[in-house]
């Protein structure tokens, strides 16, 4: 059965004196969740390491972060975790997910490791380690549509997104190739922007829970 998010109760709406913190779950099976956290709380947002289903539970947000894709994949199916997930941005709760974790919502996957399978939430096809190895990892900085002009950016054995349905908006492009795109209340970026010092990203979406 798949567990519906549910928002915290004792929030109030914008504004409100009594209003907490946005409360941001990050999956946390493997992979660079820390630095998430890290940038979550920086920008005033509480955190929850995401494990089991139950821990979707009031959560406002979800943080996929990078890591390796087939891992993640089956630490999800051998936890329980991916039909709760999969139920859980259908249901429209809010996520930022970055570079494998793209390809872990990803609705088609290209270079897939062998039985590898992704959510299929996010309506665009997506190919694995486009960018080479971990030795042709490279910064640069990008103009994001709704996040900012100058944004740190960094790609490590990155995805790239191939094609997109027509309810995804691309809002970055690096070398052609689109690298960010946004569908209903999921951001996907192909990079991470944990691994700067630079929390525009994690910011806006903070900003928007």
């Amino acid at each position: 059965m798949v567990n519906m998010v549910t928002p915290p109760s004792h929030r109030g709406g914008p504004g409100s004196p009594d209003r907490a913190a946005p409360l941001v779950g990050v999956l946390a099976l493997q992979g660079g969740f820390a630095e998430h956290v890290r940038a979550l709380t920086a920008v005033g947002a509480r955190t929850r390491l995401v494990r089991r289903p139950a821990e979707l539970d009031g959560i406002d947000g979800i943080v996929v972060p990078g890591g390796e894709s087939s891992v993640l994949d089956k630490l999800s199916r051998a936890l329980g975790l991916a039909e709760p997930l999969r139920g859980a941005l259908q249901a429209g709760l809010p996520a930022l997910v970055t570079c494998a974790g793209l390809l872990l919502v990803a609705e088609e996957l290209v270079g897939a490791a062998p039985g590898q399978r992704s959510l299929g939430v996010l309506r665009v096809r997506a190919r694995r380690n486009a960018f080479g190895r971990q030795l042709d990892s490279f910064e640069t900085h990008l103009s994001v549509a709704g996040i900012g002009g100058d944004v740190e950016a960094v790609f490590i054995r990155a995805p790239v997104i191939e094609s997109v349905g027509p309810a995804v908006e691309c809002l970055a492009a690096v070398h052609g190739q689109v690298v960010a795109v946004q569908q209903g209340a999921i951001t996907a970026l192909s990079f991470h922007p944990e691994l700067t010092h630079d929390l525009q990203v994690h910011r806006s979406f903070v900003g928007r829970l």
